[in-house]
């Protein structure tokens, strides 16, 4: 059975690693003409997601590229000093097994995992895909498959091919991110340096094993901006307009707008489709069902979406109208419950309000100074929040082949 995947980036090459192991026949076609290194900024992989990297025999690899970052500087529009944030404690409370680590290095892993098994494709993209799984490619000859899944993002190529506009489908949840890579001038070794205000937050990081820094802005507004996904000009003007007479740290970050770093600019926005099949095509990850770009748990999301469809494609024995709509049933409250905690987690890190800000600030120390024994026992209480992540299951799937 010939499947087509869209996309290279962290779920595309998470299913064709699957796929392959049940035994299909794998291609990947992507856009980029290689692995794509545009900086990236930090994910987070947990519990359910960890285990299904642990399974891909590429845990050590993403356990030694982590960030290291334990500890957060955070200064509050208004006030005098600094609060001091022990992020270790944050992410132990949130999670019993947690891994930050740079989006690019996570891609790369797992694309390695499964190289030698699965076709790429890279520097080519769909053009059109027929009901009988005929497809067309910007540059390769037409071929045929039995399946094409879009795993190519928020912007999916796929799903504008299949299912129309994005338009129709997302749902905007009030705020912007921005990404940019930048010279690590503080020297950060396992510290974020923060700048919070009423309605924007920027800060800079960067990971163990890097030589230049992240910078992140994340802000509020009531209505969408006007800009093309594709207009950088525009969305670096837009973010100076957001961020302007912040801080003079915050001014000379945005300086580096006009440096040669790579730049991400991006609604936080959720897709909403009624389903993420149609004929022979699916969509996974944030192609299908993105939860809000770093608000949602979107990657490990992902990456278990991925596992699954593959999984599903294996038990219906590459009947995927069956293979669909149990991917779907499996999914389909993971990813509501991921969208609900997605919209009161971008109300939560970007307070409207100074009094929001202190409370934010308040919070994190009050965490930090906990044992975090503690810490961890109140938030296993609320599994519907905080420790949502980590109570995804991870259904285990036999390994046998399909042939």
């Amino acid at each position: 059975m010939r499947i087509l995947v869209s996309g290279a980036s962290i779920a595309g090459p998470v299913l064709a690693y699957w796929l392959a192991r049940h035994g299909f026949d794998v291609t990947v076609v992507e856009r980029a003409p290689a692995l794509r290194k545009t900086g990236g900024h930090a994910v987070d992989l947990f519990r359910p997601a960890m285990d299904i990297t642990e399974k891909m025999g590429v845990l050590p690899r993403v356990e030694a590229l982590k960030t290291g970052t334990t500890r957060m500087t955070l200064h509050r529009e208004g006030a005098r000093r600094p609060a001091r944030v022990d992020l270790a404690k944050i992410y132990q409370a949130t999670s019993d097994r947690h891994v930050e680590i740079m989006r690019d290095d996570l891609s790369e892993i797992y694309y390695d995992a499964g190289r030698d098994d699965v076709e790429y494709l890279f520097g080519d993209s769909i053009t059109a895909i027929s009901p009988d799984g005929d497809v067309t490619f910007e540059h390769a000859a037409p071929r045929r498959f039995d399946v094409v899944v879009g795993a190519d993002g928020l912007h999916s190529n796929v799903r504008r091919l299949v299912f129309g506009e994005e338009a129709g489908f997302t749902t905007f949840i009030g705020a912007y991110l921005a990404v940019l890579s930048l010279p690590d001038t503080l020297g950060l070794d396992g510290e974020t340096v923060m700048h919070l205000g009423a309605g924007r937050c920027a800060g800079i990081y960067s990971a163990r094993h890097l030589d230049e820094a992240r910078a992140v802005f994340l802000f509020r507004r009531t209505e969408e901006l006007d800009y093309h996904h594709r207009d950088t000009e525009r969305q670096k003007e837009l973010l100076r307009e957001a961020f302007a007479g912040m801080h003079p740290q915050v001014d000379g970050w945005l300086a580096e707008l006009d440096g040669p770093g790579p730049f991400y600019f991006d609604s936080i926005t959720q897709l909403r489709l009624d389903t993420w099949s149609r004929g022979r095509v699916t969509l996974v990850g944030d192609a299908g069902y993105c939860p809000g770009p770093a608000v949602g748990g979107s990657t490990s999301l992902a990456v278990l979406g991925a596992y699954v469809l593959a999984g599903e494609l294996a038990d219906a024995r590459g009947d995927y109208e069956r293979a669909f709509a149990a991917y779907e049933r499996e999914m389909a409250d993971l990813v509501a419950k991921s969208r609900a905690f997605a919209v009161g987690a971008a109300r939560s890190l970007i307070p409207g309000s100074r009094f929001g800000a202190w409370a934010l600030a308040r919070g994190g120390q009050l965490v930090s100074a906990l044992p975090a024994r503690m810490t961890t026992a109140l938030a296993k209480l609320n599994t519907g929040g905080v420790r949502m992540h980590d109570s995804m299951r991870v259904k285990d799937y036999a390994a046998t082949p399909v042939g």
